[in-house]
């Protein structure tokens, strides 16, 4: 992974402590539209199961990922898919 991705991946186990985390990098899926960096790491999908997700709806842990990753949604991170959920 890259470095935008191991930023994610790092504040994410910060927050969370998730029993399951997987980042990917969708940005070659994208390659050659307006906007989109050679270098990649624009677009990513993120599957986070963990313990505080369990009792928070969709939108509510969304909002919990997006906050925690606010300067890379506001900067390199065009594009975030996001599946959270808690434990099963």
């Amino acid at each position: 992974m890259g470095v935008v991705a191991d930023s994610m991946r790092a504040k994410l186990v910060a927050a969370f402590s998730p029993e399951s985390l997987e980042i990917i990098d969708d940005s070659d899926k994208h390659a050659g539209h307006a906007g989109a960096p050679k270098a990649g790491e624009s677009h990513f999908t993120i599957k986070i199961i963990a313990p505080a997700f369990a009792k928070a709806g969709s939108i509510a842990s969304h909002r919990m990922v997006m906050t925690v990753l606010k300067e890379e949604l506001a900067g390199p991170v065009h594009a975030l898919s996001i599946r959270a959920s808690g434990p099963a």
